[in-house]
């Protein structure tokens, strides 16, 4: 017979691309992933992946059973969620998707708050890439996402979420530091950390910096990193100037490890939104978490906006 639990491990497999790191996501050793792989593979009848070395390659059964695993496991944990709901008690589990720094910060206080009015509820924060957001919005793998950019696309249904400033950080030893106030072309000559080229706040930046007709290949351009985190750190170490997300800089502003300086003539702030699938059939649970965040009066958030406020 077909387990629920042995289509979790298979898709994890798929997902992470080995059986060691979908066993440490499961909290499985990789001997008891490899039984349960083979137990299904069994039942099924076929091979489902071909292994090298670390790496795993699906077969074309493999690849044909992954929309199937998905609609299974929603489908399973829709009525576990559909029973429990008719006990008026709010209950389950979901998974919500995040691609941008602003809203890594911003979603640990709304979920705690949400859960305070629905502690039967959980929630995982899953972030990644703003194309793999989409695509498991599309997927049913989660059922809400942040995205700082809207894809068109007739399934998808958003809201706007949060206005994010990008603002310029600097070492507080820096000579700027002390006048807290430039103009565009006083960045030329500076060595910048930047994010990499598909992030929301680069986006952002080059946009502002084209209206002062700045390109790319003006700039002295010393770094680049994936994190906002990694990069605000970088500044503390003196290694360059850099623009972030005012959240991502909230701590080391406030420690004083980094200085805010304002750019004469560039007011940086792109929009966040939360996002859903439509067509995808909702549980009560997440229906509830849709309405938390959306249906709020705004309130500010520190010099942020939050569009929609989780109260």
């Amino acid at each position: 017979m077909l387990d629920l639990n042995s289509l979790k491990v298979f898709l994890a497999i798929a997902e992470h691309g080995n059986f060691s790191e979908a066993g440490r996501r499961l909290h499985l050793s990789q001997p008891a992933v490899s039984q349960i792989v083979q137990g299904l593979e069994r039942v099924l009848g076929a091979q489902l992946f071909i292994r090298q070395g670390r790496a795993t390659q699906l077969t074309e059964a493999g690849q044909l059973l992954i929309p199937m695993a998905r609609e299974l496991l929603t489908s399973s944990q829709r009525v576990e969620q559909t029973m429990l709901s008719l006990q008026d008690d709010v209950i389950g589990e979901m998974t919500v998707g995040c691609s941008t720094a602003s809203g890594k910060y911003l979603l640990p206080g709304i979920i705690a708050r949400f859960r305070r009015e629905f502690p039967q509820v959980r929630i995982n924060v899953l972030v990644t890439s703003r194309e793999s957001v989409i695509n498991k919005l599309l997927n049913g793998d989660v059922c809400l996402g942040v995205t700082s950019k809207q894809v068109e696309h007739s399934d998808l249904e958003y809201k706007d979420f949060f206005r994010d400033d990008v603002i310029l950080i600097v070492p507080v030893n820096h000579r700027w530091a002390q006048y807290r106030k430039i103009y565009p072309d006083d960045l030329l000559d500076e060595p910048m950390i930047l994010r990499e080229e598909v992030a929301g706040t680069r986006e952002v930046l080059m946009e502002g910096l084209r209206e002062h007709d700045i390109s790319y290949d003006m700039l002295n351009i010393d770094m680049v990193l994936g994190n906002a985190e990694a990069i605000e750190m970088a500044v503390e170490e003196g290694i360059g100037i850099a623009f972030v997300s005012r959240l991502a800089a909230t701590r080391g502003l406030e420690l004083g490890k980094v200085v805010e300086v304002e750019v004469e003539g560039m007011n940086l702030t792109r929009n966040i939104y939360l996002a859903r699938n439509r067509k995808q059939l909702t549980t009560r649970g997440q229906e509830k978490l849709w309405q938390f965040v959306t249906l709020k009066k705004s309130e500010p958030q520190r010099n942020n906006q939050l569009l929609v406020s989780s109260h």
